[in-house]
């Protein structure tokens, strides 16, 4: 594949930094990559936690995936993506609106219509779909952060995350997925996909990945998939993402 130029995609609760250790292993093979940060995300995380823009909490889904059309229509060509969680999906909306050559989405949050009803998955998902507390934005906790994303640290490791990766977010981010904004056309062509999950994964559990790759079955294009063990919601973080980074640059490099 000709393009080098990589686009880094971060999911809720995250900026650009979280890509920080992925950025520099992509550089060392050769990628050219960048990890920009969503709207009211451009920050060190503790800034943003100390001083919250209550115009965060009126952001949804398509305003993220907006904001990386319009970067990528300022590159000189489409470039691959690798994306996380709900950025996970918006690098499927854009693969699937043209705008990558191809991507890998990790944990990747559900499109409209894939659905579980696993008791994990809804513990983990239903407190920021809260539909009654309008739109001001969500403070994760260290607690439920333990749980949701470093299920499979230590809690002193998962709070020491926390200080230095977790921000402020809007929650009308999941509950626009459940609307039109989340949906895949799942039978239009499309550049390759390649979807990561992992099996201790709470918030997104690894029989949903497994739906969403399936929901591609009767579609035009590559879709592959690759799970991996004993990994949680962290896994582009937690110890071990090298794993997972050398498995995504390496199906980026084979094509």
């Amino acid at each position: 594949m000709a393009t080098r130029k990589l686009v880094l995609v971060h999911g809720m609760y995250m900026n650009g930094s979280s890509w920080d250790p992925w950025v520099r292993l992509a550089t060392s093979k050769g990628f050219d990559p960048i990890a920009p940060s969503w709207p009211f995300h451009s920050a060190s995380p503790s800034v943003l936690r100390d001083h919250i823009d209550p115009a965060l909490g009126k952001m949804q889904f398509r305003h993220v995936v907006d904001s990386y059309k319009k970067l990528i229509d300022s590159l000189p060509e489409r470039p691959l993506l690798i994306g996380h969680s709900v950025g996970g999906l918006v690098v499927q909306k854009l693969i699937n609106d043209g705008y990558g050559a191809a991507a890998v989405s990790i944990s990747p949050a559900p499109p409209l219509g894939v659905l579980t009803l696993a008791p994990e998955f809804l513990r983990a998902n239903l407190p920021h779909l809260n539909f009654f507390v309008g739109s001001k934005p969500i403070i994760m906790t260290k607690k439920r952060f333990h749980y949701t994303f470093c299920n499979t640290m230590t809690r002193a490791e998962s709070d020491q995350a926390f200080e230095q990766y977790v921000t402020p977010e809007s929650r009308r981010v999941p509950q626009s997925i459940l609307t039109p904004q989340g949906k895949i056309k799942f039978k239009r062509s499309h550049a390759p996909l390649f979807l990561i999950g992992g099996d201790k994964d709470n918030l997104i559990p690894l029989k949903l990945v497994q739906r969403n790759v399936k929901a591609y079955r009767k579609g035009e294009g590559i879709v592959d998939f690759q799970s991996f063990s004993n990994r949680g919601h962290f896994i582009c973080n937690e110890p071990g993402w090298e794993e997972i980074a050398e498995a995504s640059f390496d199906w980026l490099t084979k094509l």
